[in-house]
């Protein structure tokens, strides 16, 4: 696909923007995740669990009684990735309420907004005219952190980073118009309903679209463009502290594999994600407000308690799986000095 036609007018109202996830066993951060997210101005919040067990979607299911976010629970057939089977279901909720746009990522990934008020209007003034805006990943490390504390701060403890996006490495994950695509996956929209549809970058700069022909495809050209937006980058925690990164081998991933090398410690993966280089800590320019909207979350006691019973099914499982021969067996080679 080229991208020469299907332009939309710029100065087109963008509409109803929604933030949508698709989680499992995630109790430990959902809370923060859906605080920090409701400072930027969505629309709605969808989030999708599929055969949790840590007591997370009774959460959810208690934050969506009380109004913070619709909460879709599934069950996917066997052989079909959660996030798929997730985001057919976020798709068909987002076309039978009105919702213009999805942003769909995950929990470990916080949208960064760079420009004006660094919330999401300042974004869609650049990009309200696409169908697909590509927001580049910044890898942020574990900072050297070695154990988790349940109830802690993502966004406060984890503030090393990589300097930047870097072209043909970073990948982007996708907002996009849901009357613009049939289907979506875990990093972009797919099966167009529209002829050539516009790809832009965060500050509205023009990519190739043929990244939406291939299913898996997760980075966008051309690559210097692609990684170069400062109106907005998705900031991604993928590895935390090392018991967090290694417990992934218990839950598995989005794509319904089981666990294997990639959440080792001194894997492929875990070198590239660690990323420690700076410090960077512009996505807490929104903190007050977050702990402001945790705190009224928790405020209520079903909440409080349910969110608790997150925590301790942590530390349980956590004391069953992580023992020191899995932890070595877990662990690919000594792990190099990366002293933040």
């Amino acid at each position: 696909m080229s991208s020469t036609h299907n332009r939309h007018a710029p100065g087109t109202p963008p509409g109803r923007v929604a933030l949508v996830a698709c989680m499992r066993n995630e109790g430990l951060f959902v809370l923060e995740w859906i605080a920090y997210h409701r400072t930027l101005g969505f629309d709605a919040i969808v989030i999708v669990t599929n055969e949790c067990t840590d007591g997370s979607d009774l959460l959810l299911d208690r934050v969506a009684a009380l109004g913070g976010v619709t909460h879709i629970r599934q069950a996917p057939p066997p052989g079909t990735p959660p996030q798929d089977a997730g985001m057919d279901l976020a798709l068909l909720w987002a076309r039978e309420t009105g919702i213009d746009w999805i942003l769909h990522i995950d929990s470990d990934e916080f949208l960064n907004i760079r420009a004006g008020d660094r919330r999401l209007p300042a974004l869609m003034q650049n990009v309200g005219h696409a169908d697909v805006v590509a927001i580049p990943w910044q890898m942020f490390g574990s900072a050297g952190q070695c154990d988790w504390s349940p109830g802690a701060s993502v966004l406060r403890t984890f503030t090393r980073a990589e300097a930047g996006p870097t072209p043909r490495r970073t990948k982007s994950k996708c907002m996009f118009r849901t009357r613009s695509f049939a289907r979506a996956t875990d990093h972009n929209p797919l099966s167009p309903l529209v002829a050539d549809p516009l790809v832009v970058n965060p500050d509205g700069a023009e990519l190739a679209n043929a990244a939406l022909s291939r299913d898996r495809a997760s980075r966008f050209r051309p690559y210097g463009r692609a990684a170069s937006a400062r109106t907005a980058t998705i900031n991604h925690y993928a590895i935390k502290s090392d018991d967090l990164f290694l417990m992934k081998n218990d839950r598995g991933d989005g794509q319904g594999k089981l666990a294997n090398a990639k959440y080792h410690l001194g894997s492929r993966w875990h070198r590239e994600a660690d990323r420690n280089e700076i410090r960077d800590v512009t996505i807490l320019r929104h903190w007050r407000a977050t702990e402001r909207a945790l705190a009224q979350m928790r405020a209520d006691p079903a909440v409080a308690r349910l969110e608790q019973e997150c925590f301790d099914w942590f530390t349980t499982r956590k004391t069953a799986i992580l023992t020191p021969r899995t932890r070595q067996q877990w662990t690919k080679r000594e792990r190099p000095a990366n002293d933040p």
